[in-house]
């Protein structure tokens, strides 16, 4: 098999993203299929924190040009000696370049529909600390004060998203007559992604949330495409375990699995499946990718 690409799906326990807010409410973005609601985060916010807790960013260089934020591009600074590229741009200064990103994701969509959870806050500690040093009262100047109540939806649910990664693409920039990286560089791109994807976490209004895989399934893959995503599917915390799951782990994937009764049907699972450890999984994972780029 003509191994071209790197596809998981991916089921994490993870807050949404917040949309549009009337007032002092802040409400989940949510999308609708089947006719209920369901939660989600996006794929730009999954991106954006892979970039950054890959250290994929840390060569990032922008630059404002007619009031429009972009990343900075030239036959010097590209997408093969630049790892903040690897995810795609658009640069509009001067010549028009564009480079697709090397790795797509899906939006992480909650496995059950959205039950509303309200949670209602306000800063009073602040409030009564600035009333006390202006000699106000609170109950009656509130408003000089600054009291003000806010509530939002929260969500916390088990989300599944998928990520595949097109190995052909990866420190290639056809824009510039620049040498492409070199293979060690290529798999240490590929590999600072999938060490994100162990141990993601996202900050969310504040709290810090742990995003990391309690099941995962993929592998390297002949076709660049979301392999898994149309066959795992979560219901009420129970995996549903199918013919053709199985039979595309069988075509050289594997599976793995956060042992401590996330899943209600975890000794289905390990009986059905024979996962590993998540460590394991992205351990065997990275040498693949090592062996894939001749490393």
């Amino acid at each position: 098999m003509n191994k071209k690409a790197l596809t998981l799906t991916v089921v994490a326990n993870m807050t949404s993203n917040y949309g549009e807010g009337l007032g002092n409410i802040s409400s989940v973005q949510k999308v609708f299929k089947n006719g209920k609601s369901y939660a989600t985060r996006s794929r730009e916010s999954l991106k954006n924190s892979i970039m950054v807790q890959s250290g994929m960013y840390d060569d990032l260089q922008t630059v404002v040009d007619k009031k429009v934020n972009q990343k900075v591009v030239s036959d010097k600074i590209n997408a093969t000696n630049c790892r903040a590229l690897e995810g795609g741009y658009m640069n509009t200064m001067g010549t028009t370049n564009i480079r697709k990103s090397s790795f797509y994701l899906t939006d992480a969509i909650a496995c059950d529909d959205f039950v509303n959870e309200t949670r209602f806050h306000n800063n009073l500690h602040l409030a009564s600390n600035f009333a006390k040093n202006n000699k106000l009262n609170l109950q009656t100047d509130a408003g000089k004060c600054g009291l003000m109540p806010y509530q939002y939806e929260y969500d916390k649910t088990m989300k599944m998203y998928s990520i595949t990664i097109d190995l052909e693409m990866i420190g290639k920039d056809e824009n510039f007559d620049t040498p492409e990286a070199d293979s060690k560089e290529k798999a240490d791109r590929v590999i600072s992604i999938l060490n994100a994807i162990e141990t993601l976490s996202l900050v969310v209004k504040g709290n810090l949330d742990n995003a990391e895989p309690l099941f995962v399934v993929g592998g390297l893959v002949d076709r660049k495409t979301h392999y898994f995503e149309n066959v795992v599917k979560v219901k009420e915390d129970k995996l549903l375990i199918t013919e053709d799951l199985k039979d595309r782990i069988k075509n050289g994937c594997n599976v793995a699995l956060l042992e401590g009764g996330n899943f209600k049907n975890e000794a289905e699972i390990k009986a059905e499946l024979t996962p590993s450890s998540v460590a394991k999984f992205f351990d065997d994972l990275r040498d693949e990718v090592n062996t894939y780029y001749g490393v």
